[in-house]
């Protein structure tokens, strides 16, 4: 099995992630449903874990995850409104009054662009509709944990190599293939072909193909993982862990 500071720490996020899902809905998310696989291999222990937080006002905000050590693990996502002080400078007091408002399913929408990844930007647009409380100034606040995992990038058309030493065994923690900047993987493609950052889909293939071997390769194309972007560019992201063998 893993050493035990990284199994601490990997599962401690997976059951804050567990412990979240009873105060939202959660859709068939392959990478989230993966985590919580996690668990059935390890005991549960006890141990510290770093939680950052990340906070974007309502009209155009945007908001930026990152780690840098490690990749995400959303734990908490708020689009609404908890509380009268976030957010709140400038405003009237009318607009600060419901602190029981709250977006169903953010938290699926913020672990769908970002959990794998090291660093995540998303517009708080993208989790505003429909409104849930009319005439309350609404934030995104989101909780989130930086796995110690490996972070793989490859370009469409590539391969991708997953590699752990001798005695040990790959255990993918998620997997994206599509595109979510302009600059990765952009070196001589066209400009139109990176235009298009809202593409990017989360896929258990890599989990399926890898899981259990010391070394695993992989193609990033349109016919393993499907075309999520027709016209677009784009690349596979993968994190992963190795596992120790018993």
């Amino acid at each position: 099995m893993l050493c035990v500071r990284l199994s601490c720490t990997l599962l401690l996020a997976a059951t804050c992630l567990l412990s979240g899902a009873g105060k939202q809905h959660l859709v068939q998310d392959p990478v989230y449903h993966y985590t919580a696989h996690l668990m059935s291999h390890f005991h549960i222990c006890s141990s510290d874990a770093s939680m950052e937080k990340a906070v974007s006002c309502h009209m155009g905000g945007v908001q930026r995850l990152s780690c840098e050590n490690g990749v995400i693990s959303v734990v908490a996502a708020l689009y609404g409104r908890a509380d009268r002080e976030i957010c709140s400078e400038g405003r009237p007091q009318q607009q600060l009054n419901n602190t029981e408002c709250s977006q169903q399913g953010t938290v699926d929408v913020l672990r769908r662009r970002c959990d794998g990844k090291k660093v995540c930007e998303l517009s708080v647009t993208d989790v505003e509709s429909p409104d849930p409380c009319v005439d309350t100034y609404k934030y995104l606040e989101t909780s989130y944990t930086c796995l110690p995992a490996s972070h793989l990038v490859t370009c469409e058309h590539s391969f991708a190599h997953l590699h752990c030493d001798e005695g040990q065994a790959i255990l993918v923690y998620g997997a994206h293939y599509g595109r979510h900047d302009q600059t990765t993987c952009s070196y001589r493609i066209l400009a139109s072909e990176v235009q298009n950052v809202y593409c990017s889909r989360p896929t258990s293939k890599v989990a399926e193909s890898c899981d259990g071997k010391s070394s695993c390769t992989i193609r990033a194309s349109n016919s393993v993982f499907g075309d999520p972007c027709v016209g677009t560019y784009k690349y596979l992201e993968v994190a992963y862990i190795c596992q120790y063998l018993t």
